[in-house]
């Protein structure tokens, strides 16, 4: 029996608190948008499959049954979540890992705040 073990414990995965099984930052956070249809499917597949750390170790034989890939499409689609930092993965066991904080985006300089627009206003009458 294989014998499971954490593969990034600094990213264990949390439920999150929002309604939902899946963590909405995968949509917010744009995340799902680095991913191709194969990886989206996997990454589906790993977290419904997981144990609360995370933690799965289904055969890649009986992966690419349930989801139709063949072993490279797999293969490939295992290697692009890696890639991008969404699971861990060390043969046979994969690890859906914690979704990391997305650095908070500055406003655009075409944004204005209600007193620089007030102040313009004023400005504008002299």
């Amino acid at each position: 029996m294989v014998q499971k073990r954490l593969l990034c414990p600094e990213r264990v995965r949390k439920i999150p608190k929002q309604f939902s099984w899946i963590d909405q930052r995968l949509v917010r956070d744009r995340h799902i948008e680095r991913l191709s249809h194969r990886a989206a499917a996997l990454y589906l597949f790993l977290v419904t499959v997981a144990d609360v750390r995370g933690l799965s170790y289904y055969s890649d034989p009986g992966i690419s049954q349930r989801l139709g890939m063949d072993a490279g499409t797999l293969d490939s689609a295992r290697q692009e979540l890696v890639r991008v930092g969404l699971i861990a993965y060390q043969s046979p066991l994969y690890q859906v890992l914690e979704l990391e904080q997305q650095a908070p985006t500055s406003r655009p300089s075409s944004l204005y705040s209600l007193q620089q627009i007030f102040k313009q206003m004023g400005g504008a009458h002299d």
